[in-house]
């Protein structure tokens, strides 16, 4: 007789969840912080990894938690992801504000234990990292190309649209496709960071948003509502997109548990 397993209950999804968002913001931000512009070598050659790799820190981080984490909990790590899935049919209304403070205290943690490294760096490095704004997101001059607010609006809207529909789509339990997500679904997060960091520093996560504010200062806490709103918009807009056009028909129960790994 095959053995069986329960479930896994409520706290561990949402520890799973804290879990898997502190990973995300830890690795990328902490690459965007201490490694996308470390300077240079003697004979000139940067030791930065530049907009590339902070893209590809986002990707790998995501893609780790999604397989680590992504069978207790479904693997959202963002409250516009939970938002979305909740509104395709494939999580329940119920169990968003859970997830919501999870993914919000995770991140919390990750730029924490990011500061707490920065007190123990070289001179000025933990004000100088926070004077920059501590790789939070911000349009106008806050913006690392200049854009202005409408630009940060529509990118932030259709990009994190983008995202849930390619999750949505490639989870699908019945597009044999499942194994292969956490690829997919990384390498999309880094395609949205190539395209959107010169724009506004790339949200598409209202909890990495809320992470690098709560360290970036008056500025960054100022503009916060644009990287809480338009993500969690453009997730909304995906999920009934996608139910509307994709998924009429309402999953069965087990399978529309909401899972990206």
């Amino acid at each position: 007789m095959a053995e069986t397993t329960s479930a896994p209950g409520t706290a561990t999804k949402l520890i799973a969840e804290a879990l898997g968002t502190f990973l995300l913001v830890f690795g990328s931000i902490g690459t965007a912080l201490f490694a996308a512009n470390f300077g240079a070598s003697e004979n000139g050659t940067s030791l930065g990894v530049g907009f590339l790799g902070v893209s590809l820190a986002f990707g790998l981080t995501l893609m780790a938690g999604i397989y680590t984490w992504g069978p207790i909990s479904g693997g959202h790590f963002n409250p516009a992801v939970t938002f979305g899935l909740a509104a395709a049919g494939r999580f329940a209304w119920k169990d968003v504000p859970g997830y919501l403070i999870a993914q919000i205290v995770g991140g919390a943690v990750g730029t924490t234990l990011i500061v707490l490294i920065g007190l123990f760096g070289p001179d000025g490095w933990l004000s100088a990292a926070q004077d920059g704004g501590f790789a939070s997101n911000g349009y106008g001059a806050a913006s690392p190309g200049g854009f202005g607010l409408g630009a940060a609006i529509i990118a932030e809207i259709l990009l994190t649209g983008i995202f849930l529909l390619v999750i949505l789509g490639v989870t699908h339990p019945q597009r044999n496709a499942e194994k292969f997500a956490g690829l997919v679904i990384g390498f999309t997060l880094t395609m949205i960071h190539l395209v959107s960091i010169p724009i506004d520093n790339t949200s598409v996560n209202p909890a990495r948003s809320i992470a690098t504010a709560i360290y970036g200062g008056g500025e960054a806490l100022a503009q916060l509502w644009v990287f809480i709103v338009f993500p969690l918009v453009g997730g909304l807009l995906a999920g009934f997109a996608h139910r509307a056009l994709f998924e009429r028909k309402p999953l069965p129960p087990v399978q529309a548990e909401a899972r990206v790994s």
